[in-house]
């Protein structure tokens, strides 16, 4: 993000030392660069549009009505709805290492517009068809898709180039619909009160986590749990959580994987991969690798 950031840097004025505010324009959006030199706390911040707050260098702890307390570190983000208040301290802010976040901010009928055809596409009969993200506060940490998005729209936004408002309205309509996605599929995956059983997609990923280790779960099965054609379930699951089926089963298998290694280091890898629920030791290493960027053996020895 650093090299994004050098336009910004070599043009932006310094008027205080807490939160500095630099701002660019565009239609339906506008981006706010802060920067503070100077150990801070309790600073208030809220806006009349809502916003998605990502940081760039540094740390704050962020208070925030409704979510525990947390530090934000680079690499996370926070969608903040309008007129919702976040209160920050900046402990590790100084001049020669400034904490720097943005706020990118966007037009409520453009979130409003884009989630109406999202939840057109989305939709299962009367089911998941009222997503936003307007309505609460929340905290995203290591949402890969998410965070190049943004620093894409840094770049844009601090680039003057003819064709820069019709980048934006792309990539603003993009990262709505990562946004709701992501909110879809930690509400779905995290439905500790049962709201979503009812939904076919949300009684399929409650299938999913009861029945983890079955290895004769197909997409074609599970489209047949949720009463629908395999394309077309594939299709619904993908548009709701941003994820296929299979990738979702996968990466929940892996997680047991994971945590079946660490809680015995001496089964052999085969034994986890079948205790996991896969077929094919070669497979499972492929999918290990995938996910985790090492090998199932290499994650044995790094414990």
């Amino acid at each position: 993000m650093s090299r994004f950031l050098n336009t910004h840097i070599a043009n932006r004025k310094i008027t205080t030392l807490v939160e500095n505010r630099t701002t660019y324009n565009a239609d339906y959006t506008e981006l706010n660069i802060y920067e503070t030199h100077a150990y801070a706390e309790k600073v208030a911040l809220k806006f009349d549009y809502p916003v998605i707050a990502s940081m760039l260098s540094g740390k704050k702890i962020m208070h925030i009505d409704g979510i525990p307390s947390f530090d934000f570190f680079p690499g996370e983000s926070v969608v903040m709805p309008t007129n919702k208040e976040m209160v920050i301290d900046f402990p590790l802010a100084s001049k020669n290492t400034p904490t720097q976040c943005l706020a990118l901010g966007i037009d409520s009928e453009k979130i409003n517009e884009v989630a109406c055809r999202f939840n057109e596409r989305v939709a299962i009969e009367s089911e998941n068809k009222n997503w936003n993200i307007d309505s609460n506060a929340s905290h995203l940490t290591n949402n890969r898709d998410v965070n190049i998005l943004i620093e894409r729209l840094v770049h844009t936004f601090t680039n003057n180039c003819q064709s820069k408002d019709v980048l934006l309205d792309l990539m603003i309509q993009e990262l709505i619909v990562r946004l709701l996605q992501t909110k879809a599929k930690n509400s779905i995956l995290h439905d500790f009160n049962g709201i979503f059983s009812d939904t076919r997609i949300g009684m399929v990923v409650k299938y999913i986590k009861d029945n983890l280790t079955d290895k004769n779960i197909t997409v074609d099965f599970l489209a047949n749990k949720a009463y629908m054609s395999t394309s077309h379930f594939h299709k619904k699951f993908k548009n709701t959580l941003g994820i296929s089926p299979i990738d979702y089963l996968n990466t929940e298998k892996i997680k047991f994987a994971k945590k079946l290694i660490k809680q015995n280091k001496k089964l052999l890898i085969s034994e986890v991969a079948f205790k996991s629920g896969f077929n094919s030791v070669s497979y499972f290493n492929r999918q290990f690798k995938k996910l985790e960027m090492m090998t199932p053996q290499q994650f044995k020895l790094s414990i």
